[in-house]
């Protein structure tokens, strides 16, 4: 399910609030890095389990897609009727769905649909240790969007670190020992409407009123209406229907329902990060649980990796984390 730093791991930009200066507790703060991190490695990891790395192993991305979608947006109005009665989920509002604003909300679905889509594809065809080179270029598109859609220029800075960035997509796939050009490709398309998603919810949020949380109920609602035609006429339930012989194991559909569960989470998980932290953690958090995402794949699944991959991955990390960087500084100064 689901960052500029790993963006595919999230299911909702981060929020566009403004915090005055306020000291947490050390334990708040570690505690909701930890729960980011563990949430966005499970979504990554989860996924690919599911697609293409376990006894259930099951390439059907656009249904994965929906299901977790399903999942999630069961979870939002569960948490949005609770809020109403317990503190903890306060910060979820009840659901609503309003014709007029979801057709104004609709193209937003129509890019996050492709963008969850190609994500899924993308991990399903490429190892994890790839992974994130594959999808490194979102960081090239959203400096082309920005520029191309809404007219604003990046600093020189920021276009060098982008720059590093693509040398290490080049490098690092000419390397790959197990290259996918389908899994290249979905990456590459994944990057392009990671950009887009970010542009697009700027142009959204004032629909309801600044709220992600209402964004999100709106956003996954329209992509499963979306998402269930593309389902149906994909071919992918009567190769399903075909070809898996463990529809009827309660120990499959766990872990399908454990993968929309981390989708959902990492949307509280980025909201309590950004509540406790600060905007130079929220970087430095994000390039490091990217780089500890490599180093844990290279473990749990032994991918080869050859040198000039591996030069590839660490450029692709570094051009990100100084990305991160440079527009930290520069929000700073403004």
């Amino acid at each position: 399910m689901s960052s500029s730093t790993d963006r595919e791991d999230k299911f909702l930009p981060s929020p566009a609030v403004h915090r005055t200066p306020q000291q947490h507790a050390l334990s708040k703060i570690v505690s909701a890095i930890a729960f980011y991190w563990i949430a966005s490695l499970s979504v990554v990891f989860l996924n690919k389990t599911i697609l293409s790395g376990s006894e259930f192993k099951f390439p059907f991305p656009l249904f994965v897609t929906l299901f977790q979608l399903v999942v999630a947006l069961i979870l939002l109005v569960v948490s949005g009727h609770l809020g109403k009665r317990n503190r903890t989920f306060s910060m979820v509002p009840p659901f609503e769905f309003d014709p007029e604003v979801a057709r104004k909300i609709a193209p937003l679905s129509v890019v996050y649909v492709l963008m969850l889509t190609l994500n899924n594809l993308c991990l399903q065809l490429v190892e994890v240790t790839f992974y994130q080179v594959a999808r490194s270029l979102s960081i090239f598109f959203n400096i082309l969007f920005t520029f191309t859609m809404l007219r604003q220029t990046t600093s020189p800075a920021a276009v060098f670190s982008c720059a590093i960035v693509v040398l290490g997509f080049f490098v690092g796939s000419y390397g790959e020992t197990n290259f996918s050009w389908p899994g290249l490709l979905a990456g590459v398309g994944s990057s392009i409407f990671v950009a887009l998603y970010g542009i697009y919810v700027k142009k959204t949020l004032a629909l309801v009123d600044n709220n992600q949380w209402k964004l999100l109920h709106y956003n996954t609602s329209i992509s499963i209406l979306l998402l269930l035609p593309l389902v149906l006429f994909s071919g992918e339930l009567s190769e399903i229907w075909a070809e898996v012989y463990f529809l009827g194991d309660l120990g499959f559909w766990f872990l399908m329902t454990l993968t929309g569960v981390a989708g959902f989470l990492i949307n509280t998980a980025m909201f309590l990060q950004i509540k406790y932290t600060t905007a130079l953690t929220n970087t430095i958090s994000g390039t490091a649980k990217s780089c500890v995402q490599t180093l844990l794949a290279m473990v749990f699944y032994q991918n080869p990796i050859s040198a000039m991959n591996g030069f590839g991955i660490f450029l692709s990390l570094f051009g990100s984390g100084l990305y991160s960087w440079v527009r930290y500084t520069e929000m700073q100064r403004k």
